[in-house]
């Protein structure tokens, strides 16, 4: 009987990538401002509003940028598109043979490779160039606002980690549980991430939080360095 496995997240891809970035943004940049700004003698109130404004700002700043970078990667794959339907419709032969070519490269016959290539051609030939010629696929395609929303989406998700903790936690310990808590969230959101992509859950965890515990102490240096209270 055949055996039959599931590749890892190549269906998803296109926003996969974007939600990870942001989940681990979320959290720690915002634990970040939070861990700095109670290093320097603020308030419960002062912590809590920062950690709100860094969500604020946080996403919004991940879907604008992750939009611009994609719909960037989105303008060259539709320009390269116009390029090659002007050169199938203007030079037809001439990209048979450079799909031919593509084919024998990879290992085939040239008889086979030419045979496969008039076939693709034949049934469509724009996506068959697509594919392997260009290397785009429709489930790696760039779409900018699926990147956007999932970049913010799970930026919110994981800045609320440590804004939910800062909030419930006792004034007197509330760095204490924020890093605590933070470092939890990193360790959870590391395996999981490495888990949807196939990867060792432990290295996945121990990378991100590794990152995390690096950023909150450069934070909590800054803050207790200048020891402002706001």
């Amino acid at each position: 009987m055949p055996h039959a496995y599931h590749h890892y997240g190549l269906e998803h891809a296109g926003w996969l990538r974007a939600a990870v970035l942001g989940a681990n943004d979320g959290i720690v940049s915002v634990a970040g401002l939070i861990v700095g700004v109670a290093a320097s003698g603020a308030n419960a109130t002062a912590i809590v509003t920062a950690g709100l404004a860094g969500l604020v700002a946080g996403a919004m700043s991940m879907a604008a940028g992750e939009y611009v970078s994609v719909q960037s990667q989105a303008d060259m794959e539709q320009a390269n598109l116009r390029l090659e339907k002007r050169s199938l419709r203007d030079n037809p032969a001439w990209e048979l043979q450079e799909l031919t070519d593509i084919y024998v490269e990879r290992g085939l016959a040239p008889e086979l490779a030419r045979q496969v290539a008039e076939q693709l051609h034949a049934h469509d030939a724009l996506s068959a160039h697509m594919r392997d010629e260009l290397g785009i696929t429709e489930a790696l395609r760039a779409r900018p606002l699926q990147a956007a929303a999932a970049s913010a989406a799970a930026f919110v998700a994981g800045a609320l980690v440590p804004i939910a903790a800062a909030w419930l936690a006792p004034a007197a310990h509330a760095m204490l549980v924020v890093v605590v808590v933070t470092l939890l969230g990193l360790l959870a959101s590391g395996a999981l991430a490495a888990s949807t992509g196939g990867a060792s859950r432990l290295r996945g965890a121990c990378r991100v939080f590794f990152w995390g515990a690096l950023a909150m102490a450069a934070a909590h240096l800054i803050g207790d360095l200048f020891d402002v209270t706001v």
